[in-house]
């Protein structure tokens, strides 16, 4: 049994320092995957913050129908997003992981990016995870509780997550590497995105307390 999990251990560490060889750059889908991982941010950020400060949406179908219709956007990009990654990952090499502890280490990584992006999306609730705050829905106050409480954005360590349990299941070094492509486009996204949600927040409590 301890001979087995070292294996499989020694076997995934190989898969991990694997990645520099394992990436065959002359594919045009590992392009159009890189490409679908940066657009998304760079879009929603974009639409929102137009939508603060010009309500381009709202003036037209109201704040709701805006936020739902972006959501909407948002929905639709990512599973396109999804299908690029995996063709991206079929069209790379492959590196053989030993079956049953490939499916472990899957369905680990799979309950763990569920988990986070469930109970995020449960304590933000729709409006709060696709930028309601931008259309002027906004919460009473910013959402602590798990799994807030440990992270600070959990939704998008629970996709970089989800992103490196797909590349674990195709067995491709080359998932490795664009699930750390992917961590770097929220990281930047994150710099935008985290000033401008403080901003608004502190503006409502400004707010708040004027009229008292």
């Amino acid at each position: 049994m301890l001979s087995s999990l070292l294996v499989a251990i020694t076997r995934l560490l190989e898969f991990v320092t694997s990645v520099p060889s394992n990436i065959d750059w002359t594919k045009s889908s590992l392009y159009a995957s890189m490409l679908s991982i940066s657009a998304p941010p760079v879009l929603w950020n974009l639409v929102a913050r137009n939508e603060f400060r010009r309500r381009t949406l709202a003036k037209y179908i109201g704040p709701h129908a805006g936020c739902i219709t972006l959501a909407t956007i948002i929905f639709a990009v990512g599973l396109y997003r999804e299908v690029l990654y995996i063709k991206a990952l079929d069209d790379q090499p492959e590196y053989s992981l030993l079956r049953g502890f490939k499916t472990a280490a899957f369905w680990i990584l799979l309950v763990t990016s569920n988990l986070l992006l469930i109970t995020s999306f449960s304590g933000l609730g729709f409006y709060g995870t696709f930028f309601g705050d931008h259309f002027g829905i906004l919460k009473e106050e910013r959402v602590t509780r798990f799994p807030f409480s440990v992270l600070d954005d959990p939704m998008y360590v629970g996709s970089t997550i989800y992103f490196v349990g797909i590349a674990v299941w195709y067995e491709r070094p080359a998932g490795l590497m664009l699930s750390l492509y992917a961590a770097l486009n929220y990281y930047i996204a994150l710099k935008f995105e985290r000033p401008f949600t403080n901003m608004i927040y502190g503006k409502q409590n400004s707010d708040l307390n004027h009229r008292d």
